[in-house]
């Protein structure tokens, strides 16, 4: 495993529309293992692919005192509610700022084996979910 560079506002792939995943093949095991590291090494909640440079549809999770989530091909599939929460971004070091995020979330994707997950959340995962789905 390997800390991967982070791209930074205003890199030009940060707004890039990150293509869906075919294969989890070893590739793409590896990519979520670096970004397992990366993310625990800039402590952050969640980490897209795009933001480590890969236009990949994967995103990873860590909330405090929990193991790492992974999701391949999120989708998000029902939203409710809405409160305004203080968040940052990986991508934008030392900013944070009020954004709109939904009260619940409802997700479905692969986990990293390919098997399917839907996961209900709310507070910080149901933020954290829609930020990194939102990259």
């Amino acid at each position: 495993m390997s800390v991967l560079p982070m791209h930074i506002v205003p890199d030009s792939i940060l707004r890039e529309k990150a293509k869906r995943v075919g294969n989890i093949g070893p590739s793409t095991q590896k990519l979520i293992d670096d970004m397992i590291e990366t993310l625990e090494n800039a402590q952050g909640v969640g980490l897209a692919a795009n933001q480590v440079g890969v236009l990949q549809r994967v995103i990873v999770i860590q909330l405090p005192e929990e193991e790492p989530r992974v999701f391949v091909n999120p989708e998000l599939i029902r939203q409710e509610g809405e409160r305004e929460v203080g968040e940052g971004c990986l991508s934008i070091p030392g900013y944070r700022g009020l954004v709109k995020r939904s009260v619940d979330v409802r997700v479905k994707g692969l986990d990293r084996k390919g098997k399917s997950v839907r996961v209900n959340a709310d507070g910080l995962l149901a933020q954290a979910l829609e930020h990194e789905i939102d990259h």
